[in-house]
């Protein structure tokens, strides 16, 4: 998904979740102000589809959530909100909320030549202050190219970077799969 800033005063999220409800796109509220998401590329849709269908069944029955873009992530210990494009929560303080969830063990961008700075940067800064997040998968939509930020046992991040042939390992939920699972047949060429 595309952000970009809205001109408008600095909204509480109170305002925000009030003024959202009659907006037809989508908004990110980051440190007050309003950023419009716009719609992403054939492929980004795909892989993003192919990310909820592969965690939907594997965590069936596990009291586990796997979100789509559409579900809100408020990043933790802030009035930030955003709109990742799969996450998945396991954490019960997330099923008493209905506007939002705060605690995703996984979240999953889908990387565009407009937003990957940001995804890669700012982006990851900020969710990094939830205490539970424990896979951050960027992915690209142009290459078969995953890279995942995994927060070690003592709380590091290290990034992982797979490839053609790989086999992805997400430990946040004990889901291991070969990188063609996700890229079968999607028509992989670079955004002009």
């Amino acid at each position: 998904m595309i952000a970009a800033k809205e001109n408008f005063a600095t909204l509480t999220p109170e305002e925000y979740f009030i003024w959202e409800e009659q907006q037809l796109e989508k908004h990110e509220l980051i440190d007050g102000q309003i950023y419009a998401m716009s719609g992403g590329s054939k492929n980004h849709s795909l892989l993003s589809a192919r990310f909820i269908t592969l965690f939907t069944s594997h965590l069936e029955g596990s009291g586990c959530d796997t979100a789509t873009s559409d579900l809100r992530v408020n990043i933790a210990g802030t009035n930030n909100y955003t709109y990742p494009d799969v996450s998945v929560t396991c954490d019960d303080r997330d099923k008493t909320t209905t506007e939002h969830i705060t605690y995703p063990c996984l979240i999953v961008e889908v990387l565009s030549k407009t937003t990957e700075a940001y995804d890669r940067g700012g982006k990851f800064r900020m969710y990094q202050n939830n205490p539970v997040l424990k896979d951050y998968l960027l992915v690209s939509s142009t290459a078969m190219e995953i890279d995942l930020y995994h927060k070690n046992d003592v709380g590091q991040w290290m990034i992982i970077n797979y490839g053609e042939g790989d086999t992805i390992e997400l430990k946040s939920i004990n889901l291991s799969f070969p990188i063609e699972q996700v890229y079968r047949g999607l028509n992989l060429t670079p955004e002009s």
